[in-house]
């Protein structure tokens, strides 16, 4: 059974999809469905099983291993047995700190495992039943309704429309809204509706499952360990080299050749630096509490290296250079006497005991909260989809019924009919904010029998955090370049991409990676693009993994921050991952530093305190 993969199913219709799938609007039968799963395997995440034991041994082989094995087989040999246990205690040591390392990455992917759906609703022989979400196969007919996680990548057919929270897949805090022939992504969540869809594919090829394997795939060298090995590789052959001169000379000498033997094994012993990566190692761990007194966990010791080396920091917008909280902006009136009044009919049509992160901005811009008790709410009709606005109906202190309503700019014009200049007018200006990229709402009112009043527009948008310019500047001073990068369009990144001084280079990601190639192998003229742009737009996680691997191949040491559950294949390809606050449990398995607070300060304060580290390190 071959699998449709979600960008294919975007273009075709639900008919067309029914018949690639070879299925329909009643479902497959049982039989059909357990054919198919011998044939897909499991809706999961594949797993390799490897042997901890395994695991652990194979720190004892490379490099660094062997030229600590050496010194401590050799020590055994000329009989200094303290030194071969504390040189075996220092290969344990290391060997420990490896080990421990290898579980956090492979917790990265635990830890999206834990995002799947375990159950789910599907259609089997014309009746809906209840199954592990991993007997899901391509052509299942699925129930969705709110509180579930999407158990595979689908395509709605049937109902009105879900409002989904796709924070984890592109690190926007607002749900999005989704109708028929809309496509839902597995591991996302259903926060209002209920709909039907038809299953496309599961387990890896999902937009989830590939999400974990570029997390498997994802991970380079690091410069630290690159370090280790080429200062340990230089003072091997050096002493090679010294001992075997000193060797000849004694021979020739006539020096008896026992009393030499011994002599040239104690000197390798004490030329091979055992020592070493244990030192650093120390070194690193102490930065590491300091750097946790600065609201900064480091959960890999060697991104301390990697973060005082850190030239470009590719920074999420929402919460890191914004502060994630949609703020009222200028409003524009029409029939509303002054902005009070349109922000007091707007939060009338506002849900109060929600989480609508509208509702809670249009409320908290009322000065005087008294003027809700002048009102009796009789009933409330909540956003939805298809009619792209709230609305309420209420009694005012005299008993009059009146509505208000809000939504759409558009919409709540078409309802009050507004012709002539103030379409023009309100045209205007809705195009004038949008190019700014804030979000716009249209307010009205009607009195009982009347027509709707249009009072004005509203705007909405998330403002810079306060310290964000100083410390891109601050950045700037140090050597780091920052570029923003948002799951937003090109006009609110190129908003606030000015606002912090960032420049006004803004590409829109689909019109650099072409394909998924492009993102695994990128080109030299990608890796130029990506270089001279101040910011990325419309970007997704993938988007993300592919701009680190792009700087990377032009030779920079490369920050990434994210939040999300699709963050961490860029966290873990990045030199210096960051999972910002409130990041998710696989993003924060899959960085290098977990932030405790908000901001871009605390990480460029943290790239300083790791160069005032490695600064240590230099001078063993």
């Amino acid at each position: 059974m071959k699998q449709v993969t979600i960008k294919d199913a975007e273009k075709m219709n639900k008919d067309a999809l029914f018949q690639k799938l070879n299925t329909s609007a009643k479902g497959l039968s049982a039989e059909e469905a357990k054919k198919r799963l011998k044939e897909t395997g499991p809706n999961a995440l594949p797993e390799k099983h490897v042997s901890m034991l395994v695991r652990f041994f194979s720190y004892f082989w490379g490099p660094i291993p062997w030229m600590i094995e050496i010194a401590a087989i050799l020590s055994l040999v000329v009989k200094h047995l303290t030194d071969f246990f504390v040189i075996f205690a220092l290969l344990l040591f290391n060997a420990g700190i490896g080990f421990w390392q290898e579980l956090k990455a492979s917790n990265a992917l635990d830890a999206l495992k834990a995002q799947l759906a375990l159950k789910a609703r599907v259609l089997r022989d014309g009746k809906w039943i209840e199954i592990e979400a991993k007997e899901i196969v391509p052509g299942d007919i699925v129930r969705i309704k709110i509180g579930d996680i999407i158990p595979a990548d689908l395509k709605l057919t049937e109902g009105d429309y879900v409002s989904v929270d796709q924070a984890a897949l592109t690190g926007e805090s607002l749900p999005v809204n989704k109708k028929p022939d809309d496509i839902c992504y597995s591991g996302t969540i259903v926060k209002q509706g209920e709909m039907v869809g038809v299953v496309s594919t599961t387990g890896a090829d999902t937009y989830f499952g590939k999400t974990a394997g570029l997390v498997s795939d994802a991970g380079a060298t690091s410069h630290f360990q690159k370090a280790v090995i080429h200062i340990g590789d230089y003072l091997i052959f050096l002493s090679l080299g010294l001992v075997s001169i000193l060797f000849l000379v004694q021979l020739l000498r006539g020096d008896n050749v026992i009393t030499l033997i011994q002599f040239a094994l104690i000197l390798t012993v004490a030329s091979i630096p055992v020592a070493m990566p244990a030192v650093l190692s120390v070194t690193m761990a102490v930065g590491a509490l300091v750097l946790s007194k600065k609201k900064v966990i480091v959960s890999r010791l060697e991104a301390i290296e990697e973060a005082a080396g850190l030239d470009i920091l590719c920074s999420d917008k929402t919460g890191t250079l914004t502060q994630n909280k949609l703020t009222l902006g200028d409003s524009v009136l029409f029939k509303a006497k002054d902005d009070q009044e349109l922000i007091l009919y707007a939060s009338l049509s506002s849900e109060t005991d929600t989480n609508d992160a509208i509702d809670l901005t249009v409320v908290s811009g009322m000065k005087d909260k008294k003027l809700f008790s002048s009102f009796s709410l009789k009933k409330y009709i909540p956003f939805d989809p298809v009619r792209k606005r709230t609305e309420a109906i209420l009694t005012d202190a005299s008993g009059k019924e009146l509505n208000t309503t809000k939504g759409a700019t558009q919409v709540i014009m078409d309802l009050c009919k507004v012709k002539g200049k103030d379409l023009e007018k309100a045209n205007e200006e809705v195009e004038k904010f949008a190019a700014k990229g804030y979000k716009t709402l249209g307010v009205a009112r009607k009195d009982a029998g009347g027509d709707w009043q249009f009072l004005g527009i509203l705007t909405l948008f998330d403002p810079p955090r306060e310290d964000s310019a100083a410390t891109i500047a601050l950045a700037r001073e140090n050597g780091i370049t920052v570029k923003m990068v948002t799951g937003d369009n090109v006009a609110i990144a190129r908003q606030v991409s000015s606002q912090l001084n960032l420049g006004t280079n803004i590409q829109r990601v689909d019109a650099i990676f072409k394909d998924d190639s492009d993102i695994k192998h990128p080109s030299r003229k990608i890796e130029q693009q990506i270089e001279a742009a101040s910011g990325f737009a419309e970007v997704f996680p993938e988007h993300k993994y592919g701009i680190v691997k792009a700087l990377q191949a032009a030779n920079h040491i490369t920050g990434m921050t994210g939040d999300g559950v699709n963050d961490a294949p860029a966290l873990k390809q990045a030199d210096f991952g960051i999972a910002v606050s409130g990041a998710t449990d696989a993003a924060r398995a899959a960085a290098d530093l977990i932030l405790t607070t908000p901001g871009l300060s605390v990480i460029i304060n943290a790239v300083s305190e790791a160069r005032k580290i490695f600064e240590r390190m230099n001078s063993y």
